[in-house]
């Protein structure tokens, strides 16, 4: 790959394009730099033209010329003597420190002269870079030489333009050599350049603004401080906090990961009447705003709740606290467990299965010492997600945690109640100790043992491994967490025809009217978004997978607690840090549709990444390694062996980025605008105003779209027939 004359081409280009690129952004920054100077000029004139002849009245003009602009400090010299007027300690400190310097005399000197002298230096005031500027104050009507106007010109701004140009110059040296150097010395170029394009993505859209979310939390009052962390660190109050989001997170991620393993494992691997219904229930929970199932346990199961007070009359119970949010999490959340499952148990081959029970091994046995191993990543995947989802969202315990602490609203409380960004900001990377440990544990279990199974021959067919009276039990547990989802989302649908539900049960129809022509707009809106992000977060995922899965490359590791990490943040978190990082140069996004787009996709791209892991880690890479040697070229590889063979897997990642991004609330709050809205946001303020006819209406609006999508996925991407199992008992 290294020839001398190779490498001798790659210098000469890289000299080359170096000498272009000083060239052009030197002139650059000249050109800006002449703008400004002659701005400069034409502000300090304009001031100086205004300067009163009465002394008393200087004062007063001095104070005005910084009021109209607020880049401008300034001092009066009166005469040729140079009596000083001044405003303000710090300027007189200013000038006495300075007076007698060889630039005050030259400035001085130079106003005498009639000429306006700019210093070349740079002088701190107030803890910021300025530029010192003498005017000549000039009566036009006498030609009377007056006295020297003295201006501090801030150039903070101008700096910051300066540092932007010395960073994009050397970010496009940057991207010039690595392109450059993959085109030229690497035996795989589309493969680097997609390794060199997703590092580029996770830099600008996950370590940039999750930098100025960390520069935040140590800063205070524009200086580098430790004083947020130590408070947050000796706080009872927030490790309270955190214990509480790690101890919900358990409870939660071991549920949800037991349910959906139970409903993928019926699903996938036995012959039971109602699948579709059943697989319907499984996906039910994350096709609506993760604040509904809270708002119907509330109504069911509350102080007066229509069970608990209505039904049963009892007084004392309380739903809120840890085993409140355990439910409503568990029920909104199993799905993220079950949709990986499902891929992951649909695509283990069944040969293994099926010669240990010709060898007499029972149906237990089996299922005990093959089945489950060959399904650890992505029951370790799913319990990761899930705990990482638990720990990161706040729309469920802000309504329903009671007494009970997680971190997640505490960082939303300080951020939104107190406005305290560096504190919310702190809270919320507090999060990332239990996620980043949670993860790397995941890691290391599952590269200790293989999990391939699919080499090329699957089997066509399976036996159920399941005895009646078990397949009985599994069902009925199943029947029973189906009934109770329906209950609840029987009571959104219900609520679409009261007034207002808990309050006023009259019969009525005018919730659709109110509800669709004041949600039209934000509907429009949202589905527009969402269906954008889909493919996006989809094919991106898939690609990832294969990567990390098949590919060995430096900063493999980094890249995958990248992609990973913000999963685990709180959308707070995200939308704040997006604030802070999309709202100035380089990269100015804030109020646009692209930086909620960019949001979903890199939100929910661990979900597809981590179900693209579990079942690439089945599939024998020789496959792969036997198109390569026909010739085949990485794009042909991935989009003709490795898509079909985890198209299981990237249905789920469509379906669960749209259903997600139709339902996002954390983040998309802070990102919203009057252009682009969001229906989530519109039915949370219809809930927290108690109209919740209103937010019935358009929660099962925005349930009836994705089920309308899901259908339009299904038909329009087929199941693998090379998986297709045929189970028999």
């Amino acid at each position: 790959m290294f020839t001398k004359k190779k490498v001798l081409i790659f210098i000469i280009s890289l000299v080359l394009f170096t000498v272009v690129d000083f060239w052009v952004f030197t002139n650059i920054k000249n050109s800006f730099d002449d703008i400004m100077t002659q701005q400069i000029r034409k502000n300090v004139s304009a001031a100086i033209e205004s300067v009163p002849h009465e002394e008393g009245e200087i004062p007063e003009w001095i104070q005005t010329t910084k009021n109209i602009n607020h880049d401008l400090e300034v001092l009066y010299l009166k005469g040729f003597e140079a009596t000083e007027i001044l405003l303000g300690e710090e300027m007189r400190s200013f000038f006495d420190t300075y007076k007698l310097s060889e630039d005050f005399a030259k400035g001085i000197e130079s106003a005498s002269y009639e000429e306006i002298y700019i210093s070349p230096k740079k002088y701190e005031f107030k803890g910021r870079p300025h530029k010192l500027i003498f005017v000549p104050s000039i009566d036009h009507e006498t030609a009377e030489f007056l006295g020297v106007g003295v201006f501090l010109y801030s150039s903070a701004e101008q700096d910051k333009f300066y540092g932007l140009l010395y960073i994009l110059a050397l970010s496009s040296f940057g991207i010039f050599l690595l392109v450059y150097y993959i085109g030229r010395f690497t035996r795989d170029p589309v493969l680097g350049y997609t390794i060199l394009i997703l590092f580029g993505i996770v830099l600008i859209f996950v370590a940039y603004p999750l930098f100025e979310a960390v520069r935040l939390s140590f800063i205070k009052e524009g200086r580098l401080s430790f004083e947020i962390w130590k408070n947050i660190l000796t706080s009872k109050q927030y490790l309270s906090a955190l214990w509480g989001s790690i101890l919900l997170g358990i409870c939660t991620a071991t549920a949800s990961t037991a349910i959906g393993f139970l409903f993928a494992f019926i699903l996938t691997r036995t012959n039971i009447k109602g699948k579709k219904f059943f697989s319907a229930m499984a996906t039910m929970p994350v096709i609506s705003p993760p604040f509904s199932l809270t708002l119907s346990i509330i109504l069911l199961f509350g102080n007066n709740g229509l069970i608990t007070k209505q039904l049963l009359g009892l007084e004392n119970f309380n739903i809120y606290g840890l085993g409140g949010l355990t439910l409503v999490q568990t029920m909104g959340m199993f799905p993220i467990a079950y949709l990986t499952m499902a891929g992951v148990m649909q695509a283990i081959d069944s040969t293994l299965e099926d010669a240990a029970m010709d060898l007499k091994a029972n149906r237990w046995t089996t299922f005990k010492t093959i089945t489950l191993p060959l399904a650890t990543p992505g029951l370790l995947s799913s319990w990761l997600l899930v705990f990482t989802n638990s720990l990161a969202d706040f729309a469920n315990p802000l309504i329903l945690s009671g007494n009970y602490r997680v971190l997640s609203v505490e960082a939303y409380i300080e951020v939104t109640g107190m406005n305290r960004l560096g504190n919310g900001a702190a809270l919320s990377l507090l999060l990332l100790l239990p996620t980043l440990t949670a993860f790397f544990v995941q890691r290391y279990w599952v590269s200790r043992k293989s999990y391939v199974t699919v080499t090329g021959k699957p089997s066509g067919r399976m036996r159920e491994l399941t005895t009646k009276p078990v397949k009985v039990t599994l069902v009925s547990i199943m029947s029973i967490i189906a009934a109770f989802l329906i209950g609840l989302y029987g009571t959104i649908v219900a609520g679409c025809f009261v007034k207002n539900w808990g309050i006023d049960y009259t019969f009525t129809l005018n919730n659709f009217k109110e509800a669709l022509e004041r949600g039209k707009d934000a509907l429009i809106d949202t589905v527009t978004l969402s269906a954008v992000a889909t493919p996006i977060a989809g094919i991106l995922a898939m690609i990832v997978a294969v990567i990390v899965v098949r590919k060995t490359f430096i900063g493999k590791k980094a890249l995958e607690v990248l992609i990973m990490t913000p999963f685990a943040l709180p959308g707070t978190l995200v939308g704040i840090s997006y604030i802070l990082a999309f709202n100035k140069p380089p990269i100015i996004l804030v109020g646009t549709a692209a930086i909620i787009i960019i949001n979903y996709v890199i939100r929910e791209l661990p979900v597809g990444v981590e179900g693209g892991i579990a079942t690439l880690k089945q599939i024998d890479p020789s496959i792969e390694e036997a198109a390569q040697n026909l010739g085949a070229d990485t794009p042909t590889i991935f989009r003709t062996i490795v898509l079909p063979l985890i198209r299981p897997a990237f249905i789920s990642s469509l379906s669960y980025t749209f259903v997600r991004s139709m339902t996002a609330v954390s983040a998309i709050i802070f990102l919203i605008s009057a252009r682009w809205y969001h229906l989530t946001v519109l039915i949370y303020n219809f809930s927290e105003n108690l109209r919740f006819g209103l937010a019935s209406v358009l929660a099962t609006t925005l349930i009836v779209i994705v089920f309308v999508a899901f259908g339009l996925m299904r038909l329009l991407v087929r199941k693998n027939e090379n998986l297709e199992k045929n189970i028999s008992a």
